[in-house]
């Protein structure tokens, strides 16, 4: 067979597999890859780069070390959820329970926000997506910095690319200033339409300060209609969780 008869995309997949196999050597060796520098992780932001799926994002990701962010970490957290929901919730970043479980949102939080999906809004937790801002928990749980929150945020927008939700919920101030690029006062401006990356985004309280503050209940509850209400869902009155 003629070189240029050759399928481009089963040729580039020998190309990632080489490429594979030498990072892969050069690790035996004690060496890593080089991170990806500036105008390379603009060039993703802006989708020059294109997934397929989650799993080959997640992939190119690999043992991320694109920040300091990695030499603290357990595991790093990517997200789970449905590839295909209609809605995906970003927190800012993993604590301490998320970063032994390599899950987002597994602790006390983390089951307050499975109560607000599930009690309050009638959908499974596995029909949402959950995910955050950064990939890696940073050390204390003290809010990610901001060469931080550059480096991770273009995988974040390949996640919301390759899912193409409805509706995304950012929970906290973090999330909702990292994505609108720009201070965000929480306590006045949540419950409040933006958009990012043209999709509509509903701000409200990140389920850790629900727990410290059980009253915000009730505005996290209404911020929850007005996400049901923009994808059809039933509002149930009694519903907050």
């Amino acid at each position: 067979m003629e070189r240029g008869s050759i399928d481009p995309v089963e040729e580039l997949r020998e190309v990632v597999t080489h490429l594979k196999k030498l990072i892969a050597d050069d690790r035996d060796m004690g060496l890593e890859p080089p991170a990806l520098s500036s105008s390379t992780l603009k060039y993703l932001q802006r989708g020059a780069s294109s997934f397929d799926s989650l799993e080959d994002l997640r992939d190119f990701m690999g043992e991320c070390k694109r920040c300091k962010l990695w030499r603290g970490r357990t595991n790093l957290v990517f997200g789970e959820g449905s590839p295909t929901s209609r809605l995906v919730f970003v927190g800012e970043g993993p604590g301490r329970e998320e970063d032994m479980a390599g899950e987002p949102f597994v602790g006390e939080a983390g089951k307050l926000l499975t109560k607000i999906i599930e009690n309050g809004m009638g959908l499974k937790r596995s029909e949402v997506y959950i995910c955050n801002v950064v990939k890696c928990r940073p050390p204390q749980n003290r809010d990610p910095e901001k060469d931080e929150i550059e480096a991770c945020l273009p995988f974040l927008e390949q996640q919301l690319k390759i899912i193409r939700p409805e509706v995304i919920c950012t929970l906290g101030r973090i999330s909702a200033q990292a994505l609108l690029g720009r201070e965000f006062k929480i306590s006045r401006e949540r419950g409040n339409w933006f958009s990012f990356m043209d999709i509509p985004l509903m701000p409200t309280y990140h389920p850790a300060y629900l727990l410290r503050n059980p009253s915000a209940k009730r505005q996290v509850w209404e911020d929850a209609k007005k996400i049901m209400r923009h994808l059809g869902l039933e509002v149930r009155e009694n519903g907050q969780a």
